[in-house]
């Protein structure tokens, strides 16, 4: 088709030129709301994991000194466990209670990230 003047004519009227342009914005408009609504709720869990650690932080087990019943508290580790974590130290990093198989590593897994291996400060420093 053709207007008056010989150039192509894209609409055949103005409501349908409308009728386009509000699908258009309503697609873009579906479109952002979703990127949005799965953007923000990913935000909002990376955020709350990133300060769950912070907070833990000041909470670690020191296996090199925790009692038996702070040992027996972790996810896994119960009386047998507890002793055998007790018999084998000091520790100079936790990774040592999966090489030296105080506790299989599924066990480890649990608990690496609520244990510490302190060292003693030494004297005279």
């Amino acid at each position: 088709m053709r207007n008056s003047q010989g150039d192509p004519v894209l609409f055949k009227n103005d409501k349908e030129k409308e009728m386009k342009m509000t699908r258009f914005t309503a697609a873009i408009l579906a479109l952002a709301s979703c990127l949005l609504f799965n953007v923000v709720p990913a935000a909002a869990v990376h955020a709350q994991s990133s300060a769950k650690p912070a907070a833990t932080a000041s909470k670690l087990v020191d296996i090199n000194t925790a009692t038996a019943d702070q040992l027996k508290a972790l996810p896994g580790i119960g009386d047998v466990y507890a002793q055998k974590i007790i018999a084998g130290r000091p520790y100079a990093n936790k990774t040592q209670l999966k090489t030296k198989n105080i506790v299989p590593a599924a066990t480890y897994n649990k608990i690496a990230g609520m244990i510490i291996a302190n060292q003693p400060a030494k004297p005279g420093k």
